[in-house]
């Protein structure tokens, strides 16, 4: 079985999507892109630092993005996150049937 460092990275954004609270902050930033950091401890009622955590995880999975505003974090989508993750799951998407006539 190959073992490459792109086969490493998609490994990383899967796991990454494979925790409840990421997965749902992946959801909220899709609906509210430029979301602060602290919101989501609002959405999801874990401390700062968890919320942290998981975005980090987020970001180095190459998921999301974070741009300064004033002392705010706020993180987005990555769109070419997106792209990978869209790739990666078709590519494991068998054919589909013909129906039967």
């Amino acid at each position: 079985m190959r073992d490459t460092a792109e086969d490493k990275t998609d490994v990383a954004m899967l796991r990454a999507l494979g925790h409840p609270v990421r997965l749902g902050i992946m959801r909220a930033l899709a609906a509210e892109p430029e979301t602060c950091a602290c919101d989501f401890t609002e959405l999801f009622e874990v401390t700062q630092p968890t919320i942290s955590q998981h975005l980090k995880v987020l970001r180095e999975a190459g998921l999301v993005v974070t741009r300064r505003r004033g002392t705010q974090i706020c993180y987005s989508v990555r769109p070419d996150g997106l792209d990978r993750l869209h790739q990666l799951l078709a590519a494991i998407q068998p054919p589909r049937l013909a129906a039967a006539g």
